[in-house]
């Protein structure tokens, strides 16, 4: 777990976003975070086999990222490897997910997690050959952490919902809804999908080989 110092930010449809911005990254907002941990990695195969005892992923590997996983299936991992650590893991907001991202305190301002060149930081559509890859492969963010932009998309505990202008602190999403929050890209995703501000959606049951998690603490 890599220690994300609290801070305000700019979350959506920042300067170095241009015209690749969709609409539900606006408007820009400011948002303040307390300080939280969250994964440098991805979870990787061989942490899900432990806690869970078998491994549901497309493309087997044990330090590539858990794959083929429902935001439900996000909460039973969870909830065991709890009981087993005695900590509280749990899933990233959507803010502290963009945040870490971003790389907190430390952000430089790039369009991806960790420079403005996207071959250097995420397995994507123009180099991926066709699966994910291991974890912590390339260049790690401003933070020391891996792969949030691309080789698989990461759910978040949030309900998906429209952005507003107002300034939020600890933002937790909505109270209603019917989809769950991704966030960074998977392997088979364009550049334009694993920006640090690109926000996609599933329902909590939806599951597929470009659908993963990190953890947060």
């Amino acid at each position: 777990m890599v220690k994300v110092d609290g801070g305000t930010f700019t979350m959506g449809a920042t300067e170095e976003q241009g015209s690749d911005a969709a609409y539900d990254e606006t408007p820009a907002h400011k948002v303040t975070l307390s300080s939280f941990s969250i994964g440098q990695t991805e979870v990787t195969q061989e942490l899900w086999k432990a806690v869970m005892g078998n491994n549901p992923s497309e493309f087997v590997g044990p330090k590539h990222p858990v794959e083929n996983v429902s935001w439900e299936d996000c909460q039973e991992f969870i909830k065991k490897i709890n009981k087993l650590t005695g900590k509280q893991f749990r899933l990233p907001s959507e803010a502290e997910w963009e945040y870490a991202a971003r790389g907190g305190n430390l952000s430089r301002g790039y369009k991806y997690a960790g420079s403005n060149n996207i071959n250097e930081v995420a397995w994507y559509t123009d180099n991926e050959d066709d699966e994910t890859h291991n974890v912590a492969e390339l260049r790690p963010n401003e933070l020391g952490i891996y792969d949030m932009s691309g080789n698989v998309n990461e759910w978040c505990n949030d309900l998906y919902e429209k952005y507003n202008s107002s300034s939020q602190t600890n933002p937790t999403g909505a109270t209603v809804g019917s989809t769950r929050v991704e966030r960074g890209g998977g392997f088979n995703d364009t550049d334009d999908d694993c920006r640090v501000s690109t926000r996609s959606t599933d329902k909590k049951t939806s599951k597929g080989e470009y659908l993963g998690f990190r953890l947060a603490l």
